[in-house]
């Protein structure tokens, strides 16, 4: 498979940031994958960055114990990686959002007020792919349901939150709030205060397989919200007006997420994501799967957007997708758990330019023919 000419070559030294950015940051980010890899490899993305050709940096980083200095790390990513500029598909400017680990109170069962379930993967849910997909489903299904005999579109967010899936014991646990609930369904995960006293946490499982929906994008076409002051808190705000409304709205989205239990892990890490490793706030980044490989180390560079007071350039590597996530030079800025994190993820939407730092091993064998 070539590499992609959407990848331009240049220099460390045309990375603006790179010099003052905190590298050493990413590097436990980077070396989770490099366990996680050793486990079960990644598989290559369609722009041609093959996960094989990470072998040589995976092993060095595996071999590293302990913390590392700054010095150290980026002579690490130096070594290993040659920095390209990614090219947006048809002349359009790179985009980053921002996404949280919400953090809720949940009960083990449906009582009192805790009436909206997370449901698991339910077992009539099947894979498919273009070679399966029956010809009345749009080819963007990769889930279906298994119904008489033959594959049908599954339920959609309406039908659930109506009771398609109920009397199944498909609950997982129960939250107080459909509001809550929703905006974990696009988190695609949570940390869950429960009742008992107990800390759990879920991640992404599967989906119905219809396509996402933005509800942000929804309301501004309503005109409700002004498309350039759409974010997730002008978003809880409408509805938290127009409680009458929150079913019209939501049932846009007809994607509905189901979730699975993870081990806790690091509490000061993010949930397991799509790569199997916990996410870091600031250095992990969620990506087009499809195109790109995980672990791959990222340079953004989004110059409008301040936090910590300094533009946002930073090495971040590639651990996580998201429905929403597409193309080659957009991407997901995992910024944390908790609402304190979730008030900075709400309001990203920024223009960026994305670069990729590839192994050297592809260049060596002439740029991944």
């Amino acid at each position: 498979m070539s590499l992609s000419t959407l990848f331009r070559p240049i220099s460390y030294s045309d990375l603006p940031g790179w010099s003052t950015d905190t590298v050493s940051a990413a590097f436990p980010t980077f070396r989770r994958c490099a366990f996680q890899a050793s486990l079960r490899p990644y598989r290559t993305g369609r722009l041609g960055v093959r996960a094989e050709a990470f072998a040589e940096a995976f092993a060095d980083a595996r071999a590293i114990v302990g913390a590392v200095a700054e010095e150290t790390a980026r002579r690490f990513f130096e070594r290993h990686f040659v920095p390209f500029r990614i090219e947006a598909e048809q002349g359009a400017a790179g985009f980053v959002t921002g996404y949280y680990e919400p953090e809720v109170e949940a009960s083990p069962v449906g009582e009192g007020r805790f009436t909206v379930p997370l449901y698991r993967r339910p077992d009539d849910l099947v894979d498919v792919d273009g070679q399966d997909l029956p010809r009345d489903l749009d080819p963007s299904f990769a889930f279906a349901r298994c119904a008489g005999g033959r594959l049908v579109a599954y339920h959609d967010r309406q039908a659930i939150d109506r009771g398609a899936l109920a009397g199944r014991g498909l609950e997982l646990c129960w939250l107080a709030d459909r509001v809550d609930a929703f905006f974990i369904h696009v988190q695609g995960a949570a940390r869950l205060s429960m009742t008992d006293g107990t800390t759990r946490r879920i991640t992404y499982a599967a989906k119905s397989g219809h396509p996402f929906t933005g509800i942000g994008g929804v309301l501004a076409e309503l005109g409700e919200i002004p498309r350039e002051r759409v974010t997730m808190q002008a978003i809880r705000a409408w509805l938290a007006r127009n409680p009458h409304r929150v079913d019209e709205i939501l049932w846009h989205n007809r994607s509905y997420i189901f979730f699975r239990e993870t081990p806790a892990g690091e509490s000061d890490l993010g949930p397991v994501a799509a790569a199997k490793v916990q996410l870091e706030a600031g250095r992990s980044l969620a990506v087009d799967r499809i195109l790109h490989t995980f672990a791959t180390p990222f340079f953004v560079d989004a110059p409008d957007l301040s936090v910590d007071g300094r533009p946002y350039r930073r090495l971040m590597i590639a651990q996580d997708t998201g429905s929403a996530i597409t193309g080659p030079a957009r991407g997901d800025l995992f910024m944390g758990t908790g609402g304190a994190a979730g008030s900075v993820a709400g309001v990203i939407r920024h223009k960026a330019v994305f670069h990729a730092l590839l192994p050297r091993a592809l260049m060596r064998e002439g740029r991944g023919q």
